[in-house]
């Protein structure tokens, strides 16, 4: 019984490793675009939104599985007239839209989640891009990204205080 127990041991990890190797390539891209999604939803986290770590990661995990859908689809089927390898990219912009949408609310004559909106978009693209493989945009993007949630929201602070000052004065 325990020489059976090794034997499948044995057989499991040879092809543990086996798919590992197959697929490392796969794996790198999809752990790419979560670490990338992760990254961003984090600040998104760090600032009390409702689209966080797990949305960002998710939407960037789904980006970069459709396009190495697309990629795979193009390999499989090279020959088949009128298959364009940008269409179901096409269609991620499409969905991210709408799940933008969702994201986006009007309340009290104020309009909410536009910069949620646009971070998901945001980060479909870098899913896209990691599935593609191109790690370095996807990596830039990211930087730009937390760039523009971080800093940005610290320089417009003094500008909201100057419209609020006015608001007030205004009344």
């Amino acid at each position: 019984m325990a020489m059976f127990a090794w034997v499948a041991g044995l057989l499991y990890d040879l092809s543990m490793s086996q798919f590992l190797a197959q697929n490392s390539e796969i794996i790198l891209r999809l752990t790419v675009a979560v670490g990338l999604g992760l990254l961003v939803g984090a600040e998104r986290l760090l600032v009390h939104k409702d689209a966080g770590m797990k949305t960002h990661a998710l939407v960037s995990l789904g980006s970069a599985v459709f396009v190495l859908i697309s990629e795979m689809m193009v390999q499989k089927y090279i020959n088949l007239p009128g298959l364009s390898p940008t269409m179901i990219p096409a269609q991620i912009i499409v969905g991210i839209g709408f799940l933008g949408a969702g994201m986006i609310m009007f309340r009290d004559s104020r309009t909410r989640g536009l910069t949620t909106a646009g971070g998901l978009w945001v980060t479909a693209g870098i899913g896209m891009a990691s599935g593609a493989g191109f790690y370095s945009m996807a990596t830039i993007v990211t930087i730009l990204v937390l760039g523009i949630l971080t800093i940005v929201n610290i320089l417009e602070r003094p500008i909201r205080k100057i419209s609020q000052d006015i608001d007030e004065y205004k009344n």
